[in-house]
């Protein structure tokens, strides 16, 4: 894909994810003039006194709104409610969206065996969702992070949105999950705005949104500073939208892990625009397994990205987590992957790696004024000089300003 064309491809593509949010947004304003049924948790008998489990309450009130006719809001109101897992489960036959709104703090279990399907809150087979309101989801991971080592299976994710279209989720806090913040999968349609996601930058597996087997996703406007990526993007992900991102401390926006299992589907269309990453391990990620099956990463787009003090700005690594020297390369083909306009200051003394396949080199792979400098705060680089750039099996072209220069 030429630069022209991928500028054409970003404009389209970008016009269609608004008008798909304004199509939800515009269902609310189209609402506006009717009110919804409130169902108050509190009135279904919750307690905010940080020790009474409020699953089973959230869960009832959750059902009589989703069973409702007409509009219908659960409202989640000021104090604090201790809840362990809990399943919002669709289809509802009240009019959508239907609105869950969090005024007071969701306060996560701290035993793990309230979690038995991986997950705190869920939201499953809903079309017309908004999840708004100026609470927050505290998934008290501090008491857990210690179990994350060593094990495959990871902690509890605080929100997890699956098979669930026509979705906006704005304005929430997400605090110390103790896995993934937020997990879309197998979805359609979904806005994500506004969110303030924290968690420190010790704790493991804490990304702030992971996107999987989903279409038409769009997040913007969004602080994140967590232990793992901000963002990460895996498997079977279509036409996704990322702007306005404010990341670190973290491990950037990444595109992968991908090729870890058979089943995996191409991941094709991603934008990724206007952010900011400070003090972040990787800025601008793509990565994938050794021994993978024949998949696709194609028609990705960097563009005016700020780096602060970033170890890995751009970096694409096809031998990810690699310990074992006689397993297979990857097989997962890169290609069409823009680096637009991409400034700021690095750590390291390699600010530009494309570390790919031996079998399926990357093709089509584009860096159009990159100016990255040192930080001056790493003992590892004593000159402008000895920030580098290096380039393995990738087949990539170069214009404009580059700094570093341009790796062969």
């Amino acid at each position: 894909m030429t630069l022209a064309r991928g500028c054409e491809f970003k404009a389209v593509f970008l016009l269609g994810l608004a008008l798909l949010s304004y199509g939800v947004q515009g269902a609310r304003r189209g609402l506006a003039g009717t009110d919804p049924t409130i169902f108050d948790v509190t009135q279904y008998g919750a307690q905010a006194d940080c020790k009474t489990d409020n699953s089973r309450i959230f869960i009832n009130t959750w059902n009589a709104a989703c069973q409702s006719s007409g509009m219908a809001k659960l409202l989640i109101p000021n104090g604090t409610f201790l809840v362990g897992e809990v399943i919002f489960q669709g289809p509802c036959k009240c009019s959508n969206p239907i609105t869950i709104e969090v005024q007071g703090t969701l306060l996560a279990k701290t035993d793990l065996s309230a979690y038995p399907s991986g997950q705190w809150f869920l939201f499953r087979h809903v079309t017309g969702l908004l999840l708004t309101g100026q609470g927050s989801f505290n998934g008290q991971g501090e008491t857990a992070w210690k179990f994350n080592s060593g094990s495959p299976k990871l902690l509890p994710i605080s929100i997890k949105i699956d098979h669930t279209n026509n979705t906006l989720v704005q304005g929430i806090k997400l605090i110390n999950s103790k896995g993934f913040h937020m997990k879309v999968t197998s979805c359609n349609n979904v806005t994500v705005q506004g969110l303030n996601i924290t968690a420190p930058d010790d704790s493991p597996n804490t990304d702030g949104i992971h996107i999987s087997r989903s279409d038409l996703v769009k997040i913007s406007n969004t602080v994140i500073g967590t232990g793992d990526d901000c963002i990460s993007i895996g498997e079977g992900s279509t036409n996704i939208s990322i702007s306005g991102i404010t990341c670190g401390p973290g491990h950037g926006i990444s595109i992968g892990s991908l090729g870890k299992v058979k089943t995996e589907k191409d991941v094709k269309g991603i934008v990724v625009t206007n952010c900011t990453l400070s003090n972040t391990e990787n800025g601008a990620r793509i990565k994938t397994f050794e021994e993978s099956p024949k998949t696709q990463a194609s028609n990705i787009v960097f563009e005016d990205i700020v780096m602060n003090n970033v170890r890995n700005p751009i970096i694409i690594d096809q031998h990810y987590m690699c310990k074992n020297k006689n397993k297979g390369p990857s097989n997962v083909k890169i290609s069409n992957v823009h680096y637009k306009n991409i400034r700021g200051t690095t750590v390291s003394n390699v600010a530009v790696a494309l570390n790919c396949s031996e079998a399926v080199p990357c093709e089509g792979v584009e860096l159009v004024d990159i100016d990255l400098k040192s930080s001056g705060i790493s003992e590892k680089i004593e000159s402008q000089s000895t920030i580098s750039g290096l380039c393995s099996n990738a087949k990539a072209t170069f214009s404009g300003k580059q700094n570093p220069s341009a790796c062969t």
